[in-house]
């Protein structure tokens, strides 16, 4: 793994067959378990991030090619809209609520607002197409991907803190990763007693 010099690791590109193996490597998320199907987003989010990376700037270079304009338009927009929610989920105690209650819904009232400006603009097929399609790519990937051992080792030594990743720190910003670190601790604290 790279190391930058922040202390932030880039997680390595896993290989063809790891990232999209047979179909006996995808499943269904269980959507009477939330926490669950949560917990397998984030553990891929983190384990594949590199990969997904790599689609997003596929097709948003695609789209980008196909409308420059439009797609620059549309990236400073959403970073201007995220940088503006994280700061408000820092410093306003009402967003600072919603993002801890509803993670989720608070990621999707950023992908909202963004959209609305956008349409301001008229750039709502390049938001569509170069932005949430990758992110839907994406989503839909961590859902049905299965956890592999490592993938699962992998998550627990960031959850623990003992290396950063891009990932983790978008996941940090959007307060995806704190139950997570609570459920390892109390798992290792648990394994103590016994």
């Amino acid at each position: 793994m790279a190391t930058s010099g922040s202390g932030v690791e880039v997680a390595p590109f896993r290989p063809w067959q790891d990232f999209f193996p047979g179909a006996d490597r995808f499943a269904k998320p269980d959507t009477a378990d939330l926490t669950k199907w949560n917990n397998r987003v984030i553990s891929n989010l983190l384990y594949y991030q590199t990969n997904y990376f790599a689609v997003a700037v596929v097709v948003f270079l695609i789209v980008g090619f196909l409308n420059p304009l439009g797609m620059l338009l549309g990236g400073a927009v959403v970073s201007l809209v995220f940088m503006g929610s994280v700061w408000a989920g820092e410093n306003k105690a009402v967003v600072k609520n919603f993002k801890k209650k509803s993670p989720s819904l608070f990621v999707v009232a950023v992908l909202g607002v963004s959209y609305f400006l956008i349409s301001l603009c008229g750039g709502v097929m390049v938001f569509i197409f170069g932005i949430t399609f990758p992110l839907l790519l994406i989503l839909v990937h961590a859902s049905l991907r299965l956890r592999s051992m490592k993938n699962k080792l992998e998550n627990k030594i960031e959850g623990v803190g003992l290396k950063k990743t891009p990932m983790g720190l978008i996941l940090d910003l959007l307060d995806q990763q704190e139950e997570k670190v609570n459920k390892i601790q109390d798992f290792i604290e648990s394994k103590l007693k016994d």
